[in-house]
């Protein structure tokens, strides 16, 4: 029987897995909401306040940061759209590549910041 559940490739999928499961996969896109929050904060804060970077150097940073927001957001639920299907068919979890993106723009906002600063 098909579920009324959205979104239905997710839940139209093997059977329902531990409660417990579904609220730490749950948990895990919430953090990853709240980074995505940061990041679009971080990004407005770097555009707004003035900085002892050049003008060029401050806008590349905050567009790289906002982009970095809206990436890590919609990733976040693919993460939790995949996770939760991969529990209710008992397969193993996917891998995905978001910390290490994260990670990346992290580096590359400091290199930003640096450079500006010289």
């Amino acid at each position: 029987m098909a579920s009324s559940r959205w979104p239905a490739f997710v839940y139209d999928e093997g059977e329902e897995p531990d409660y417990r499961f579904s609220l730490a996969n749950e948990r895990t896109f919430l953090a990853w909401i709240r980074t995505s929050l940061a990041l679009l904060a971080a990004g407005v804060a770097v555009d707004v306040v003035d900085l002892s970077l050049s003008a060029t150097s401050q806008h590349l940073l905050a567009v790289l940061l906002v982009s970095a927001g809206l990436v890590t957001s919609v990733a976040s639920w693919v993460r939790w759209a995949l996770a939760e299907r991969a529990m209710r068919r008992r397969e193993p979890l996917p891998s995905f590549g978001t910390g290490l993106t994260f990670t990346l723009v992290v580096v590359a906002a400091a290199i930003v910041v640096l450079i500006g600063l010289t």
